[in-house]
């Protein structure tokens, strides 16, 4: 899985000419209150906002939702040591890499919505935490129309209350679900979209266990998966998560530690359990976190490598 196969896919100014030094100043300011007055009346919401650590957080999401990064800095820190986590194993310091990578997923969606499925907030003094379930959906224009997307999603986090405000000072994010990004038709509602591992049938899931000699295109490996279809691979530090079985198709996800990649994969089991094919995409390269789930990728065929006359070798396969 290295690079892809294509390509990835101002307030008008106050005139002051020929004011004197301390007018230019009184304009400024007066420019300025104004503009924040009519900002309030235009979003009467917006001095509440961080009365209450529950009331910031709803609006973070809310802000994020809109894509109006102005006021999602409003509300969190900018402290250069501030550390946040998201899904893939990401890490952000300070408020700048942040606001980076918040840029370029608003352009690259046509819309956002985050409904909050459930949120807990404990607050001892001026230190405040949480615990949030929620939904990312994407929508993103393509060839054949808008597509949507929906991660499952887990956030926790601390506030703290500085002057009269709340500010978000640290979070982590995770996936509710092992589970893929999965695009589906705009009409299809989210309950649709994704299946947790329990709605499995164990009796249904073929045993996986054991090591695969995986070919690309241009490159061959190796992988060692438990039963589950779970495990590690020998090109870039790699490992695969599967999240669904259905019909001997074989949903899930790879990451790459070596050359910092991940995204996802489908393959059909054959009857025999011995072999399948199947296609990989990408959802993340470095820094390139937004890149539409099987847009750019590549294909796969696997074959299950028979045990060793000792049994099947467990040195390397996750249990």
């Amino acid at each position: 899985m290295e690079s892809p196969r294509r390509p990835l896919a101002p307030n008008p100014a106050i005139s002051c000419k020929g004011a004197a030094p301390t007018e230019v100043i009184r304009r400024s300011v007066v420019g300025l209150l104004i503009s924040l007055s009519f900002f309030a009346l235009l979003d009467p919401g917006l001095a509440a906002d961080r009365s209450t650590p529950e009331a910031t957080i709803r609006a973070i999401v809310q802000a994020n939702a809109d894509k109006d990064l102005h006021r999602m800095a409003a509300l969190m820190a900018h402290d250069p040591d501030a550390v946040g986590y998201t899904i893939g194993g990401r890490k952000y310091v300070g408020w700048d890499t942040i606001a980076r990578d918040l840029a370029k997923e608003f352009a690259a969606v046509a819309r956002l919505e985050i409904p909050i499925r459930e949120l807990h907030v404990w607050t001892r003094g001026p230190i405040a935490w949480f615990a949030m379930e929620l939904d990312y959906i994407r929508y993103v224009e393509t060839e054949e129309g808008l597509e949507r997307t929906v991660l499952p999603l887990r956030e926790t986090g601390i506030l703290e209350h500085r002057g009269d405000t709340w500010i978000l000072v640290g979070w982590h994010e995770s996936e509710r679900r092992h589970a893929p990004a999965t695009p589906v038709a705009a009409t299809e509602p989210p309950e649709r979209v994704l299946a947790s591992e329990s709605d499995q049938s164990e009796a249904s899931l073929p045993d996986l266990r054991g090591e695969w000699h995986i070919e690309e295109e241009d490159k061959s490996y190796t992988a060692f998966l438990d039963r589950r279809g779970n495990g590690s691979y020998t090109h870039q530090g790699g490992t695969f998560h599967t999240t669904r079985y259905e019909d001997r198709t074989l949903l899930g996800t790879w990451h790459q530690t070596g050359n910092d990649r991940e995204g996802g994969f489908e393959v059909l089991i054959s009857e025999d359990g011995t072999e399948a094919r199947g296609v990989w995409w990408y959802t993340r390269v470095g820094s390139r976190n937004n890149i539409p789930p099987r847009l750019h990728g590549g294909t796969y065929f696997w074959s299950h490598l028979p045990p060793t006359t000792e049994g099947t070798s467990t040195q390397n396969v996750a249990k």
